[in-house]
């Protein structure tokens, strides 16, 4: 049914369900939310599948008209929601009636936020997905103008207003943040102080960025002065890479991979991003972030996915 008719929009503004899985030995990436945690939430808190399509607003803004009453969710950083002549923060639900406005507004302090509706967004499926990915044609980018359209609620719309999400208990977003990585298939092809420099750096998000990939900059220090430096060429034969994984290019900065992330790369990698902090570092900024890495094993990462996995059972309200 019709829901929402778009305004206004600047940034990039699409429709992401979790992410177009079984498709990568062909070449296709896994897109889906740049931050899977924020994506869950916002579906949690309406009793949505947690596969359920939201419109993800990156770097910009995004103003609404409602044409019908509806309950809406919005969760991330660095945004805030005025809905008709109320603000509200982010990671709670609230009631829209039809014909009022809602705007997602950018502020400091993330990239990304994401708008639930109770029902899910509709959107054309494509590779058994739902999500967008524009470098591949797959899906367009919302724009002023379009209508909208949502399945049918889990519950009364009165019983899905007012709650909001507990996000400090599970998620310490920051942008001075230390990312926990597991080590890479080729870190030994890295020289020992090209180790010691990735572990013991700082880095910046460059301005050069999108969904696809994070262009890390090394922040000036005696250690980084050369990059991270690698004891053979860095050229590979190309093989597949995993959401969060960390190449290392000649020029020694890292580029972590991301949701539209490509489904091969030739470059060594020396480390993951594991996926419980995935969400900390897509939601860093360029240029203010500071961002370290520390390494963790497997098993440990593992527990840290099983507990983010526990945030959501019951939503508050």
């Amino acid at each position: 049914m019709t829901m929402l008719e778009v305004l206004d929009v600047s940034g990039l503004v699409t429709f992401q369900d979790s992410g177009r899985r079984g498709w990568q030995s062909y070449g296709v990436p896994l897109s889906g939310p740049m931050d899977w945690f924020a994506h869950r939430a916002a579906n949690s808190m309406l009793n949505n599948s947690t596969d359920a399509v939201v419109i993800e607003i990156g770097l910009g803004e995004a103003m609404f008209r409602a044409k019908r009453d509806c309950v809406l969710a919005v969760t991330g950083t660095g945004f805030e929601v005025v809905n008709y002549i109320w603000t509200f923060p982010l990671w709670t639900s609230f009631y829209v009636r039809a014909g009022w406005r809602v705007q997602v507004k950018k502020i400091s302090g993330g990239n990304w936020a994401y708008l639930g509706v109770a029902g899910g967004f509709e959107a054309q499926s494509m590779l058994g997905s739902k999500s967008t990915y524009l470098r591949g044609g797959l899906g367009s980018a919302i724009r002023a103008g379009d209508i909208l359209e949502a399945g049918k609620p889990a519950r009364e719309l009165a019983k899905l207003t007012a709650r909001n999400f507990p996000v400090e208990k599970f998620m310490n977003y920051s942008q001075s943040p230390v990312i926990e990585v597991i080590a890479g298939p080729q870190q030994d092809r890295f020289t020992e102080e090209g180790v010691q420099t990735f572990y013991g750096s700082e880095y910046t998000l460059s301005k050069s960025f999108d969904r696809m990939g994070y262009r890390l900059e090394l922040l000036p220090s005696p250690s980084s002065a050369k990059g991270i430096a690698q004891a053979t060429s860095a050229d590979l034969l190309s093989e597949g890479m995993t959401l969060g994984s960390i190449q290392v290019p000649d020029n020694g900065q890292p580029i972590v991979m991301m949701a539209d992330s490509p489904a091969t790369g030739g470059y060594p990698k020396i480390a993951n991003v594991i996926r419980a902090d995935l969400p900390l570092l897509a939601q860093c900024e360029a240029g203010v972030s500071k961002i370290q890495f520390r390494e963790i094993m497997l098993e440990e990462a593992q527990e840290n996915f099983q507990k983010l996995n526990k945030a959501f059972k019951t939503p508050k309200g």
